[in-house]
């Protein structure tokens, strides 16, 4: 008996490195898997003839398990409706929706475009809002029902040339939240995970400098499929009670994400005045002040 026997889920953009991991791994674990994926460049352009959706639907069914292609894109609506549905006609009911399609449009801030902001905003929260949407009216239903959405580090941490990147993927810890609080009641969870993998949405990272060499061979060291076991284990029963989370899986890592909350607080009973909050506050708060780090300036070790 697999974890995940006599369910169903929808992984978006599938086709390729994380998301065909977590696909692979779902039905490896016995669920009936839609395996979603667009076919198109990390930009979102283009399309490849050979549907890479198509490709993991038959690596699935040829180990003798169940699946599903769907070509729709997360950020229409639409699309996203029918993706869910592709999962209940198909297999009768949908238990598991992953949020993993992307793709990326790095600039430097005073250089990036009204286009290049919302066609990363678009796939990454748009695209997690419309298919967990999509899907929520089943999970109340049946009473069940697990999301994944996939953030990053770029946002939690920090990194350049990518506040598109970054706002979103803050922005889908945010609804990952939300909806976690929203449909407790209904027996749905909703939990946000950070990969770090090696896959062509960061192949394009700079090695101009011997740092930036030495950062990407580390890089490549990370697998895409170790996030698999952890994406399937938190749509399984077993993670029952963990909701509102946020992780992260990095090779055989995995992190448990601190939220935000106040660590320092200062008052007083006159009232403040810009003055008094110059000459007291952030003197009082300076050694708690966070550094401008990026993601690699935290993760400085080999993975595991």
């Amino acid at each position: 008996m697999g974890m995940m026997d006599g369910k169903a889920v929808l992984v978006t953009g599938a086709g390729r490195g994380v998301g065909r991991g977590i696909a692979l791994a779902m039905a490896e674990a016995g669920a009936a898997v839609v395996v979603n994926d667009l076919g198109v460049s990390i930009s979102g352009e283009g399309q490849d003839e050979a549907s890479p959706a198509e490709q993991v639907v038959e690596e699935i069914r040829s180990a003798g398990g169940k699946a599903v292609a769907n070509h729709d894109s997360v950020s229409d609506w639409d699309g996203a409706s029918r993706m869910v549905k592709a999962s209940v006609d198909a297999f009768g009911r949908i238990d598991g929706v992953v949020n993993n399609a992307g793709n990326l449009r790095d600039v430097i801030f005073h250089k990036m475009t009204p286009d290049d902001f919302r066609a990363v905003i678009e796939v990454h929260l748009m695209g997690s809002f419309n298919t967990s949407r999509a899907a929520a009216p089943f999970f109340k239903e049946q009473g069940s029902g697990a999301y994944v959405h996939m953030t990053s580090s770029s946002g939690l941490v920090g990194n350049f040339a990518q506040a598109n990147y970054a706002a979103a993927k803050m922005g889908i810890v945010g609804l990952s939240k939300s909806i976690a609080l929203d449909m407790q009641r209904f027996g749905v969870r909703s939990n946000a995970v950070a990969p770090w993998a090696w896959t062509r949405m960061i192949d394009s990272i700079p090695t101009e400098t011997p740092e930036q060499q030495a950062r990407v061979e580390g890089l490549k060291k990370l697998d895409a499929n170790k996030i698999a076991p952890f994406c399937v284990a938190l749509c399984s029963d077993a993670a029952a009670e963990v909701t509102g989370q946020i992780f992260g899986v990095r090779n055989n890592e995995i992190y448990l994400f601190s939220q935000p909350r106040p660590v320092r607080t200062a008052h007083t009973a006159e009232g403040w005045t810009p003055e008094t909050i110059a000459e007291r506050v952030f003197p009082q708060f300076a050694n708690d002040l966070y550094p401008l780090h990026r993601s690699g300036d935290w993760f400085t070790w080999d993975p595991v």
